[in-house]
C-alpha cells in the first residue's frame, strides 16, 4: 500500500498563482492538488505551502570549516551545522561551493576541498542530512593550481555545476582598485608595498593563465553535462565570451549593462538574496532589486545568509515598485533555479514531482518557516 500524506486548508503556491486547497503526497511525491479544504489531513491554518528552495551558490559551509584564521573544523560536524540551518530556511536542494585555485595568501590547501566533498557524500551516505547536497566547484580561472584542484574532481558525478571566476584586481566585481584595496588590505593585512606587489602578481596571473583556463574547464564540463556558470561579468564582452564558453548561468553581473544582456541571451542571472534583503550590494555594484525591477533578474542564492533565500523573495514581492507576484519571486528560489541546473524532478508544485515542500507562515516582513519536507518526509 502506497504511504499517503494529506495537507489541506493551505495556501499553495504554483509558478504563476496562488492556490487555496489540498495536497496529497504518496510515495515522495506529489500526487494531487485541489481547490477546497478536504476536511481530512494536516490543516494548515491558511499558511503557505511552497516549493522546496534550490541553493546554487552558497559560501555558508566554509565558515563552519574554517570558522577563524588557522582554524579547521571537524568536517563532518561543520558539514552537519550547515546543513541544519540551511534546512531550517527551507532549502531542499543545496549546491555546496568547493573552491579550486588559490595562491599562496589565500584559499584551501591542495586536497582539501576534495577532503570536504568526500565528507559531504559519506554524510549523505549515512543519512546525517536534512537536505540533498550537489557539488558547485567554484574555480579561480587565475589561479596556477585550479586545474590540479579541478583534476580531483574530474570523474565525480555529484559535480553538477563550475563557476569560472576571476578575481583579478582592476576587473570584473574589483574593477575599482580602491574598492579592492579596501576589501583585500586589511584581510590579509598587508603594508602599502606588500600591497602594491600583491595586486600585481595577481594581474599578471589572470593575464597568463585565465583564458586558458577557462576553456579547459568548460570543455570538460560540457563534456560531462555539468552547467556552467559567468561570475562577476561587468561588460559586454564578458558576456560574449561567457556564451562562447556554453555558459547557462550569470551569477552576479555587476552591471546593469552585463545583466541584462546576458538575459537577452537566454543565461539565468543570479543575484544574491543578501543584495535583497540589504538593498544593495556589499562590494558597491548594482543592486538586485533594480534587476528585477527591470526584468532580467531570474535567480536568487543565499550566498553566505542561508535564511536570506526565503527572506528575499517576500521583499521583493512586498515592493510596488518592483512589480512581481510573489508566485514570480518564489520561482526565483524554486523553479528558475532547479531548470538552470538540469534538475526537473523539483522547483515545483505539480503533480509528480517530488515533494520537497515548505510551510510558511507570515504575519509580518519576516516570513517563519514551519515545517520543511524532502521528498515528503520530514526533514525540519
Amino acid at each position: 500500500m502506497s504511504a499517503e500524506t494529506v495537507f489541506t486548508n493551505a495556501r499553495i503556491v504554483l509558478e504563476d498563482a496562488i492556490v487555496e486547497g489540498t495536497l496529497v503526497i504518496r510515495d515522495g511525491r506529489i500526487a494531487e492538488i485541489s481547490e477546497g479544504n478536504a476536511g481530512t489531513g494536516e490543516d494548515f491554518g491558511g499558511d503557505l505551502l511552497i516549493p522546496g528552495l534550490v541553493e546554487l551558490h552558497t559560501d555558508h559551509l566554509e565558515g563552519h570549516y574554517a570558522p577563524r584564521p588557522g582554524v579547521r573544523w571537524n568536517k563532518t560536524a561543520a558539514i552537519q551545522a550547515h546543513d541544519a540551518q540551511v534546512a531550517a530556511s527551507g532549502i531542499t536542494t543545496v549546491f555546496d561551493c568547493l573552491r579550486m585555485g588559490a595562491d599562496d595568501t589565500d584559499g584551501f590547501e591542495a586536497g582539501e576541498m576534495r577532503a570536504m566533498a568526500d565528507a559531504i557524500i559519506n554524510a549523505e551516505k549515512e543519512d546525517r542530512l536534512r537536505a540533498q547536497h550537489f557539488l558547485h566547484l567554484r574555480c579561480e580561472v587565475s589561479a596556477a593550481n585550479v586545474m590540479d584542484h579541478f583534476a580531483t574532481f574530474e570523474d565525480d558525478p555529484h559535480v553538477r555545476l563550475a563557476s569560472l571566476m576571476d578575481h583579478a584586481p582592476g576587473q570584473r566585481q574589483f574593477a575599482d582598485l580602491q574598492q579592492y584595496r579596501r576589501y583585500y588590505k586589511p584581510k590579509h593585512a598587508l603594508d602599502d608595498d606588500a600591497f602594491e606587489r600583491f595586486i600585481a602578481r595577481r594581474q599578471a596571473a589572470s593575464a597568463t593563465y585565465a583564458e586558458k583556463h577557462r576553456q579547459m574547464i568548460s570543455d570538460h564540463c560540457a563534456a560531462r553535462g555539468i552547467a556552467v556558470a559567468s561570475h562577476d561579468d561587468a561588460v559586454l564582452a564578458h558576456v560574449e565570451e561567457a556564451l562562447g564558453h556554453g555558459v547557462r548561468i550569470a551569477e552576479f553581473p555587476t552591471s546593469f549593462e552585463a545583466a541584462k544582456a546576458s538575459h537577452a541571451a537566454g543565461l539565468s542571472v543570479l543575484m544574491g538574496a543578501p543584495n535583497v534583503v540589504r538593498g544593495k550590494s556589499h562590494s558597491g555594484n548594482i543592486a538586485a532589486r533594480d534587476l528585477a525591477a527591470a526584468g532580467v533578474l531570474d535567480v536568487l542564492s543565499s550566498d553566505y545568509v542561508p535564511f536570506s533565500l526565503l527572506h528575499a523573495p517576500f521583499i521583493l514581492a512586498d515592493d510596488e515598485t518592483v512589480g512581481i507576484s510573489l508566485p514570480q519571486a518564489l520561482s526565483m528560489v524554486t523553479a528558475t533555479p532547479a531548470r538552470a541546473a538540469g534538475l526537473d524532478d523539483r522547483g515545483r508544485i505539480a503533480p509528480g514531482l517530488r515533494a520537497d515542500l515548505v510551510r510558511v507562515r507570515r504575519t509580518d516582513d519576516v516570513p517563519v518557516v514551519g515545517a520543511v519536507f524532502r521528498a515528503g518526509k520530514r526533514v525540519a
